[in-house]
């Protein structure tokens, strides 16, 4: 036999309704608004772990191409050297001169885009962007609570 639950009753036998509560309607709103707020900050956040992932990526191809240059870089000087002691000044000498020069230039390049690419991975976007919305939540929430004692 199916168990029926007593409910809360007074002298004349009426149930009792729960009266309408403003704290359970604010308490609801501050819920979704909470679920928003992560909602679009998991959003964020993921749209950033996606570019890390591929700054990574580029990462590994500058530190390579850094690593080429590098070598090379080594590999000409060496054989500039090889060649001052070689030839004593010829002139086909400035044309190695040149190329270590330009070498140079791409290894620093390249240096400088590795460095971007872990900017890149600190997440700038996300840091800022979450730091806004605790600020203007604080605000907000100063704003409300100035009206109130106003009140």
């Amino acid at each position: 036999m199916p168990q029926v639950e007593p409910t809360n009753t007074t002298d004349d036998g009426a149930a009792e309704a729960a009266p309408p509560s403003g704290v359970l309607a604010e308490l609801g709103g501050l819920g979704r608004a909470i679920k928003e707020l992560f909602a679009a900050q998991l959003e964020l956040l993921s749209a950033e772990v996606g570019l890390a992932r591929s700054a990574l990526s580029w990462m590994l191809l500058a530190g390579l191409a850094a690593t080429v240059a590098g070598v090379g870089l080594g590999l000409t000087l060496l054989a500039l050297v090889g060649v001052l002691l070689a030839k004593w000044f010829a002139s086909w000498i400035w044309a190695l001169v040149a190329l270590a020069v330009l070498q140079l230039i791409f290894v620093l390049a390249a240096i400088l885009f590795f460095r971007r690419c872990m900017h890149w991975m600190s997440l700038p976007a996300t840091r800022t962007e979450w730091g806004a919305m605790m600020r203007e939540t604080r605000a907000r929430a100063r704003h409300r609570v100035e009206r109130e004692d106003a009140a």
